[in-house]
């Protein structure tokens, strides 16, 4: 294969494509994150329905704290690729 672009704009496609690589696996891994809390406090609240409330209170304190984790990851990962 022939390398049309230059050494440095390569590395900077490599690095690109790792920066959006990354960004992918934060999205999956909060959004399996968040699945797996809903799941639970399903699970909860069927089998204790008087404790809905608090179920439902900290899964909502959970899925916002792994949206801000992810939120952080994909910032960095921007931040990174705009270098």
């Amino acid at each position: 294969l022939l390398n049309v672009l230059p050494d440095k704009q390569q590395e900077e496609n490599k690095c690109r494509k790792v920066y959006v690589l990354i960004k992918s696996l934060a999205v999956i891994g909060a959004g399996l994150g968040i699945g797996n809390i809903a799941a639970s406090a399903a699970e909860g609240t069927a089998r204790q329905p008087e404790a809905t409330s608090d179920i439902r209170t900290t899964m909502i304190i959970a899925a916002a704290l792994i949206e801000g984790v992810a939120l952080f990851g994909e910032v960095i990962c921007v931040l990174l690729a705009l270098k």
